[in-house]
């Protein structure tokens, strides 16, 4: 089967595509699955160029979506036929979060989905939304399902609540989603306006120009009324966090899922208490958040935004196009 690998030093130059051994049987509890579609996300492209160490060699990608071929002994959940999509963190099914680094997770840890088949646990998958295509499903394991939690899982949004989004990504065009979904109120941002003007279409109530709009957490708290929003989804860290805690309410909650603007910096803590506002971190969710979140989807009919989709053996000009910053919402793998 072919697969595309990390090479030494890591670099979009140094991707390998090669020829690997298919995998066995499904064992006891195990699956083997046809592979179809990924997604790429940013802790895609960090594991890529390096940023992320991980081993020379290792197959990359955390999302991966296909058809079941085979089922080991014992397994009752699916069958032959059935579309899946991987999740994650393989071993953390349900309850609280049990671990604080990528040691298991596909594509960084371990072996991911840039190939063509895999034999896995039954609990590394959870079944598919209906009629989606593969690649489609595949945007959900990592970015789908971190706007999931932090909106549903961690923020319990609900009808009259006003959130905040940040750029034009998979997380946050997923977050503009599954806020307009539970009823909420979406205020968005993006430095372009022609991504802005996506967003409206999207649902977005209100936009904002970061770039023209530098205090745009003071113009999102004016655009409540001077109230503040009740969720922001903050991708940026510690460059656009003083502006999220001033956009935010009295007792607001915020998401910090991103790194874009660098690993740590200053924190205005007396604000952040003085607001007693609850900051979360989080790296997206578990097994059962997801089926959760799948739920949610094949109840409202729900669609991805996809901007492009690559060949396999184009993954390095995929993350190329990624690096460009040009995409609005997920860029796929189809094979």
């Amino acid at each position: 089967m072919k697969a595309v690998t990390l090479g030494s030093p890591a670099g979009l130059d140094t991707l390998k595509v090669v020829e690997a051994e298919e995998p066995g049987g499904p064992g006891p509890g195990e699956i083997r699955v046809r592979l179809h579609g990924s997604s790429l996300n940013f802790h895609d492209y960090a594991v890529a160029v390096g940023a992320l160490p991980s081993a020379a060699g290792r197959i990359l990608m955390s999302d991966g979506a296909g058809v079941v071929e085979e089922v080991g002994a014992g397994v009752t959940e699916f069958s032959a036929g059935d579309n899946v999509v991987s999740t994650f963190f393989p071993n953390w099914l349900d309850g609280e979060p049990r671990i604080a680094d990528f040691s298991e997770t596909p594509g960084d840890g371990i072996d991911g989905y840039a190939s063509e088949m895999v034999t896995a646990p039954a609990t590394a998958f959870t079944a598919a939304p209906k009629g989606w295509s593969h690649a489609e499903a595949a945007t959900l394991t990592c970015a789908g399902l971190t706007a999931w939690r932090a909106l549903v899982g961690d923020g319990a949004v609900k009808s009259g609540d006003v959130v905040l989004t940040m750029g034009t990504g998979g997380v946050s065009v997923f977050a503009l989603q599954f806020a307009k979904l539970a009823g909420a109120t979406v205020i968005a941002t993006s430095s372009s306006d022609e991504k802005l003007e996506r967003l409206k279409q999207l649902g977005a109530d209100h936009v904002i120009n970061y770039r023209s709009t530098p205090d745009w957490g003071t113009a999102a708290r004016e655009l409540t009324g001077g109230r503040g929003v009740d969720h922001v989804v903050e991708i940026g860290g510690p460059g656009t966090l003083a502006q999220s805690i001033e956009a935010a309410r009295v007792g607001g909650h915020i998401s910090l899922i991103g790194i874009f603007t660098g690993l740590s910096g200053e924190v205005p803590t007396f604000s952040l208490m003085a607001k007693q506002i609850r900051l979360q971190g989080l790296i997206v969710g578990s097994r059962r958040q997801q089926q959760d979140m799948i739920r949610a989807i094949d109840a409202t009919g729900m669609r991805p935004v996809v901007d492009r989709s690559f060949g396999l053996a184009e993954l390095a000009d995929a993350f190329r196009h990624q690096e460009s910053n040009r995409h609005f919402g997920k860029i796929c793998l189809e094979f």
